[in-house]
């Protein structure tokens, strides 16, 4: 699809979409506990790190069988790059989760991260 053509400066960002892995509903509680709390951990190391600027949960309707569970945007420059540290998450890697890292285009300055200026 590429670029918009439009007359006005956009910014790019790396969209994050998190959704249920195919071996999550076969692990055990206790194991998707422990992998969760490392997920969590892992995203927060991460946006320390200046890669995701922000990421969370959703809920809500959505459409089924796999409707996606989580959203972040990082701003490196390449798409493959915050893949290959997505996957190097413990939940993805065991499968309680999977990640797709879109391109996000937006008008320039459009949005902010007051947390990610707060921690720099």
């Amino acid at each position: 699809m590429g670029v918009p053509q439009v007359n006005f400066a956009l910014d790019t960002y790396e969209c994050i979409v998190i959704y249920p892995g195919a071996a999550g509903r076969a692990l055990p509680g206790e194991t998707v506990q422990r992998l969760q709390a490392e997920h969590s951990e892992h995203m927060q190391a991460l946006q320390r790190r200046g890669i995701v600027l922000v990421a969370g949960s959703v809920d809500g309707p959505a459409r089924e069988p796999d409707p996606p569970i989580g959203f972040g945007l990082a701003r490196t420059g390449s798409v493959d790059d915050v893949r290959s540290v997505l996957e190097a998450d413990p939940a993805v890697q065991a499968g309680l989760y999977r990640v797709e890292v879109l391109t996000f285009l937006c008008p320039a300055g459009s949005l902010e991260f007051p947390l990610v200026k707060a921690g720099s």
